[in-house]
């Protein structure tokens, strides 16, 4: 008859026996290994139903022999047991072990009858419900915590949003999230993957084998760490791979946020009505087009993937723990809720702080800004200190709300890392005692220890996730401020077609008044005839610009009507009725850009030859052809490098060369000196002919040649209107401008 045991190896205190009973019947592989674990001096006892494997460690107690012995007898009367019943005991009970030789006492291991099982078994049942009872309590504060914060943070994007803010914020580009999303899913499971495997390597090198990988046929020591070897090179290479697609994925979907964003964003500014415009500081609209739409983008680039991760570390360890070590769960996975409770109220408590902060932010770069173009008022007033001052008190400020919010996101965040702490201390306190009282098997505990590590040193950067979603929050917030500015409503339906706009305007009882200041114009009405010269002059705040600004449907008027050609400028389209008005201002705007390219914006297809055309009229030739680099030479920020009769004369030719059918000039040669301005009056004498001109001065020798000069006074009303010499004969308000200007008496 065939030996039913026969040890494969002996060393001290571990031996490997093939034990043929047990194979294929894993009942009485657990039956064995159990009656071999309660012997004193056998610290574990392993048998395998695949590979008929049983390993079995002792302490100094036992000799080699000893062990043998008591192994065989065991293993004998589980034979008998199983001859004489046909199979292995079927009331759970293990045979009584033999007595070892040299007076060692063999204690029974579980009592034959089957009250004290079932007892034990109710025990360990009722411990098990309270376990998961735990678990469950867990769980059930971490979904509500959760859910309130999804909800707060959705109500706070207001009634009209259609969902989170953060499914607003990506937008089109889900497609793309859904992409990093499973990658970021697969390379968490390879991440623990691979830590799992690095726990059974140490527990082949202490024990001596990892019970899984017997199941697969590595059955000896050598194999199993051959074969680790591999698994643990194939989960490195899966997470380097995996995390770079991730991450590569996230980048680009935080890159295209962030381009799309800043590109709607711009378009939409760029038709806000004027008025909004003008009423919003110039940083403040570019710190949301730059910082804060930089931030849409960069929480989709980092967070948003350390906030999967994290799911998916709970999502698989949650599992694991409930199946192969329930008893310790509860105390693993306890700072879960605490943490997402924290990250809430940290959450709550820095929304009024960063927008505190932002708001310091935005007027400290205006003042910056304002300092820096105010260079020559500055130094011609010596108040370099006074300026460096409101800088000092402004970044005090800043300063003062930064220090605020940062002492609340270090104090959340060492908390969270505090109780992360805690955890794992407890997590190793009770495993330990549990694998020391028998309830928790060391090959399990062992590579599961190292898993919550992962997950809780990921929790302890919630407190930055939470700060970077808060920064997200607040700029979504401004962004969309920004966007819900109402733009221009381009009412009117009729088309202009340039070659028949003759260039009548007619203002018919006209009334204007900017908000919060009395009437700039009450009930005026006046006549531009078409290809005419025709000047608005008067005092300061009489309504000359307003009228431009109402013309150009810049601004719109209270009551009256605004013709050209007899149709009211509210009923044609924007953007004709602009390209038929071409527009010099007072103080002209040029771009960071050559001067050709400044002559140009507008007219982008126009030859060399009629920009050298358009820049002679205006009297600017002579000047951009003595730079080194003539046309193409570049004249800084707002045409910083240029005098400001140049950037007139390059506006001006910006203008003749947009060659619209109505021109108005405003306050266009104040800049300039009295030849140059003499010489641009004769060159514009022949590009006037047939067209509109509309000129609005304050120097009478700029308009003392038009067609028709309306004089007027506060309030918008025309004080007078004639020619030159006409309106000098009635010595009124123009004669009296005359003389304080020329010194000449009028005739």
């Amino acid at each position: 008859m065939e030996p039913v045991a026969s040890p494969r190896s002996v060393t001290p205190g571990r031996q490997r026996w093939d034990v043929g009973l047990v194979v294929g019947r894993p009942r009485t592989a657990e039956i064995l290994a159990a009656a071999l674990r309660h012997i004193p001096g056998i610290t574990e006892a392993q048998a395998s139903p695949v590979t008929g494997g049983v390993l079995v460690r002792h302490d100094a107690r036992l000799r080699a022999a000893d062990v043998g012995r008591i192994i065989g007898r065991t293993v004998a009367r589980l034979a008998r047991d199983a001859a004489g019943t046909g199979r292995a005991p079927a009331d759970g009970s293990a045979p009584a072990a033999p007595r070892a030789d040299r007076g060692l006492v063999v204690r029974p291991v579980l009592a034959v009858g089957g009250g004290a099982a079932a007892g034990a078994a109710l025990v360990k049942g009722s411990a098990l419900t309270r376990q998961l009872v735990a678990v469950g309590g867990v769980a059930a504060a971490t979904a509500v915590v959760l859910r309130k914060a999804w909800r707060g943070t959705a109500e706070a994007a207001g009634p009209d949003a259609e969902g989170h803010p953060l499914l607003e914020i990506v937008g089109p580009h889900r497609p793309r999230l859904y992409r990093a999303a499973a990658l970021s899913v697969a390379c968490q499971a390879a991440e623990m993957a691979l830590g799992t495997f690095l726990g059974w390597t140490g527990l082949v090198l202490i024990k001596g084998e990892a019970a899984p990988l017997a199941g697969l046929g590595l059955t000896t020591a050598s194999a199993q760490l051959w074969g680790l070897a591999g698994l643990v090179a194939a989960a490195c290479a899966a997470v380097a791979g995996l995390s770079y697609a991730s991450n590569l994925q996230w980048r680009r979907l935080g890159q295209d946020i962030e381009h799309d964003w800043r590109g709607r964003t711009y378009r939409h500014v760029q038709h806000l009505e004027l008025a909004h415009l003008e009423g919003e500081r110039t940083s403040r609209v570019a710190g949301t087009l730059t910082n804060d739409v930089g931030q849409l983008g960069a929480f989709f680039a980092g967070p948003a993937n350390d906030v999967l991760q994290l799911g998916t570390s709970l999502a698989l360890l949650v599992p694991a723990f409930l199946l192969l070590a329930p008893q310790i769960a509860w105390i693993a996975f306890l700072p879960i809720p605490v943490i997402a409770w924290l990250s809430l109220r940290h959450q709550e408590r820095a929304a009024a702080d960063y927008a505190t902060t932002g708001e310091h932010r935005a007027r400290l770069g205006s003042q910056v800004i304002n300092s820096l173009e105010a260079g020559a008022t500055v130094k011609s007033f010596c108040t370099e200190a006074y300026e460096a001052e409101r800088v000092d008190q402004l970044s005090d400020a800043v300063q003062e709300s930064s220090h605020r919010t940062d002492r609340g996101t270090l104090r959340h965040g060492e908390t969270v890392r505090a109780c992360t702490t805690a955890s794992m201390a407890g997590t190793l306190l009770i495993g330990g005692r549990a694998v020391l009282d028998g309830t928790l098997r060391f090959e399990v505990f062992s590579p599961l220890i190292g898993l919550p590590q992962m997950l809780l040193m990921r929790m302890s950067r919630l407190g930055g996730i939470a700060d970077q979603y808060q920064r997200t929050l607040a700029s979504y917030e401004r962004v969309q401020r920004l966007r819900e500015l109402p733009v221009e409503a381009d009412t009117g339906e009729e088309p202009i077609q340039l070659p028949s706009v003759q260039g009548e305007i007619v203002l018919d009882q006209v009334t204007f008044a900017y908000p919060g200041r009395p009437a700039t114009l009450d009930n005026l009405s006046l006549t531009i005839p078409a290809g005419r010269v025709t000047a608005l002059v008067g005092a300061t705040g009489s309504g000359k610009t307003t009228i431009a600004k109402l013309l150009m449907r810049f601004q719109d008027a209270e009551s009256g009507r605004v013709l050209l050609d007899g149709r009211d400028v509210q009923d044609l389209r924007r953007h004709d009725l602009r390209h038929a008005i071409g527009f010099v201002a007072q103080d002209p705007f040029l771009f960071d850009g050559s001067i050709a390219d400044n002559i140009r914006y507008g007219s982008f297809d126009a030859s060399d030859e009629a920009v050298v055309r358009a820049t002679a009229m205006a009297e600017a030739h002579t000047f951009v052809t003595t730079l080194p680099n003539g046309y193409d030479t570049l004249i800084g920020e707002r045409g910083a490098a240029l005098s400001g009769g140049q950037r007139q004369r390059i506006a001006l030719a910006r203008a003749i060369l947009k060659d619209s059918p109505v021109v108005i000039l405003d306050e266009a040669t104040s800049a300039v000196d009295n030849e140059t301005e003499a010489a641009i009056q004769r060159t514009l004498h022949s590009f006037a002919a047939d067209r509109t001109m509309i000129v609005i001065a304050h120097r009478l020798s700029t308009v003392r040649h038009a067609d028709r000069i309306y004089v007027l006074d506060k309030g918008g009303i025309v004080a007078e209107q004639g020619t030159h010499d006409e309106l000098l004969a009635q010595h009124g308000l123009y004669a009296s401008l005359w003389q304080l200007q020329a010194g000449e008496l009028a005739a």
